[in-house]
This record gives structure tokens, C-alpha cells and sequence, in this order.
């Protein structure tokens, strides 16, 4: 029935919870999952202003916020450096949600873009049977503001959908 399961994480505790979904499905079906995770590149210093904030230091490579840049500096990281440090990151995401799918047959994938777009179009692209994912479990005002990609995946997803969302205790 489930041959091939979509699991696209980004490494929210929505994501956690669903890797343990994700693990019995793959496990009662004997399916391959495709862990993803698409980098969002819509917003943030990426390929506009040169910018790249760093989590360890909070300041755009190197200078403080308040600096940031106006144009191109010749010390700004260019986009082929910001893109391999995303890359770099998605991969570990991906390490550490694959820690928990022992015997599992397993694909993973970084894409960029959009990220409900990004999903709809791997699951497309894959033969994908059913997408089992995380939801930050907004609701209101801040749902509104900030989309929910996976509203969006269940909305427009021509295979099912199961959405897992974390335990608010945890």
C-alpha cells in the first residue's frame, strides 16, 4: 500500500514526534522513506544583501547586527558559501532525524526553495505514497502570519497526508 513515504523534517520537535510515526509505517509497509529537507530561501540575507547570520555568534558573518550591510562588501560571504553552510546544516538535520529509523531503508535529499512547494514537487517527482510530517501546531494570528507549510502539503498534496504534532509537554 505504502511503498515510498515522504518524511520532510526540519528539525522542530513536530518533526521529532513524526520520525516515530514514520519509523512504524515504514516498518509495517516495508517502505523506503525520503527524508527531505528544503532550505527556505525566500527570505533572510540569501542571494539579496550578502548577509548571513550566525546562530553561534548572532552577527552577520562576522559584524554585529547593527552593521549589517548595505551592498556588497568584499568580506560578505558570496551565495555559492551561503549555500553549502545551509546545505552543510540541512545535512546534519537529516543525520539526526535519521538516527531514530534504525533498519529502515532510507533516501535523503536537501532541496532549496519554497518549502510546501519543495515538498509538493519531491513528492511528484518520487512516486511518493503517503508524506508524514511535523506541525509547530499554530493556530491563530500566527498561523496566519507565518503559513503553515504543512496546512499547505495537506491542502495541495495529491497523496495522504499525515500531520504529527509534538507533545506541548515536551
Amino acid at each position: 500500500m505504502y511503498d515510498q513515504i515522504l518524511y520532510p523534517t526540519d528539525g522542530s520537535t513536530g518533526s521529532e514526534a513524526a520520525a516515530e510515526h514514520v519509523g512504524e509505517l515504514a516498518s509495517a509497509f516495508d517502505a523506503t522513506v525520503h527524508v527531505l529537507h528544503v532550505v527556505d530561501t525566500r527570505g533572510g540575507g540569501l542571494g539579496l544583501s550578502g548577509a548571513f547570520l550566525d546562530e553561534d555568534d548572532q552577527s552577520m558573518s562576522g559584524r554585529s547586527p547593527d552593521e549589517g550591510y548595505i551592498g556588497r562588501h568584499e568580506d560578505a560571504p558570496d551565495s555559492d558559501e551561503i549555500e553549502d553552510e545551509l546545505t552543510a546544516h540541512a545535512e546534519e538535520l537529516i543525520e539526526a532525524a535519521v538516527g531514530s529509523l534504525d533498519g529502515i531503508d532510507l533516501t535523503t535529499a536537501v532541496e532549496m526553495g519554497t518549502p510546501h512547494s519543495e515538498v509538493l514537487r519531491y513528492a511528484d517527482e518520487n512516486d511518493i505514497d503517503l508524506v508524514v510530517m511535523g506541525t509547530h501546531g499554530r493556530t491563530g494570528v500566527e498561523r496566519y502570519l507565518l503559513g503553515s507549510v504543512s496546512e499547505k502539503v495537506v491542502r495541495l498534496a495529491e497523496p495522504p497526508v499525515v500531520t504529527v504534532r509534538a507533545d506541548e509537554e515536551e
